[in-house]
């Protein structure tokens, strides 16, 4: 295989126009590919921008390689801001997932007692999750800001909100 012959850099140059999952299919072709498709090089074009301020609060993250701590980020969700919020990296494509926990919600009436018990529950990456007692409606709003978005990801909020929160 010719294209084997070029430099490890021009290889992983070129698989960084690809997505994570091809370049995983890649390392199983040659030693050549499996060189470029493990550089930290190539794992960086597949990483956030600002994974560095991302997995700033555990420091235990900075000595991972960037594949280790790419497949890292897609397998083990971080608790971000106050820890109501995490986020997550779908493996596939690398694109941006947040989970908005309960307390980082707007939910009409919840802080009332009649209608809302807040729990700890031993399963729940969150502190408080809630529960709902009794509705006579629901209501339930999420914010989060576009530019924490993956780009290119579609908004699912009503009347053109902007209200993704995980891949497209």
């Amino acid at each position: 295989m010719e294209i084997a012959l070029l430099p490890v850099e021009c290889l992983y140059s070129i698989f960084a126009f690809t997505s994570p999952k091809d370049v995983c299919r890649f390392a199983a072709v040659s030693p050549a590919f499996r060189s470029a498709a493990d550089s930290d090089a190539l794992w960086n074009t597949f990483l956030p921008a600002d994974y560095s301020a991302i997995i700033s609060q555990s420091s235990s993250l900075n000595s991972l390689s960037k594949k280790a701590l790419y497949f890292h980020l897609c397998d083990n969700p971080l608790l971000i801001a106050t820890g109501n919020s995490s986020f997550v990296l779908e493996k596939e494509s690398g694109r941006r997932c947040y989970m908005i926990g309960a307390r980082d919600l707007d939910i009409i009436w919840g802080n009332s007692t009649e209608y809302w018990t807040w729990k700890s529950l031993p399963e729940s990456r969150f502190s408080q999750v809630a529960e709902l007692n009794f509705v006579w409606w629901l209501e339930i709003k999420g914010k989060i800001e576009g530019r924490e978005l993956s780009p290119k990801t579609k908004g699912r909020g009503r009347g053109g909100e902007n209200g993704a929160v995980g891949p497209s």
